[in-house]
């Protein structure tokens, strides 16, 4: 056991922590999760989360910051995508995590994480556009 914490390296851990908290907002995980799928413009971003496109790219420069998004200019707009398939499976693990803790006899969630898991499991198929089966994921 001491090795372990021996060979702990707070800077990696520093850097987890940041990530985690970028993603610990649901417009953020919203974000992600459509950015895991394909790049978008800033606008359709807002659009997705309901917000203004100022307060959309707040949360991106957040999720840039951690090194989640990656963007490019075109013309006039910015386009994000997620900055590799490590951030899809990251969203997938907090899902996993989410209903294991159901599961394992764990309280119910609130309302509200509720609603966003509810939000998240159907946030691919708002995004295509079309509903899709789990064996396309």
């Amino acid at each position: 056991m001491e090795a372990q914490v021996a060979s702990w390296d707070e800077e990696r851990a520093e850097r987890s922590v940041a990530v985690l908290k970028a993603v610990a907002d649901p417009s953020r995980y919203r974000l992600l999760w459509a950015l895991s799928e394909r790049e978008l413009p800033v606008s359709r971003l807002a659009e997705l989360i309901e917000a203004h496109v100022a307060a959309t790219s707040q949360h991106l420069a957040k999720l840039r910051s951690a090194g989640l998004v990656t963007s490019r200019r075109e013309g006039t707009r910015i386009f994000y995508r997620a900055a590799g398939p490590q951030v899809r499976a990251l969203l997938e693990s907090a899902v996993l995590a989410a209903d294991e803790n159901r599961t394992a006899g764990e309280p119910e969630p609130s309302g509200a994480v509720q609603a966003v898991v509810a939000q998240e499991r159907a946030a691919p198929a708002r995004v295509a556009g079309v509903r899709r089966t789990a064996t396309e994921h």
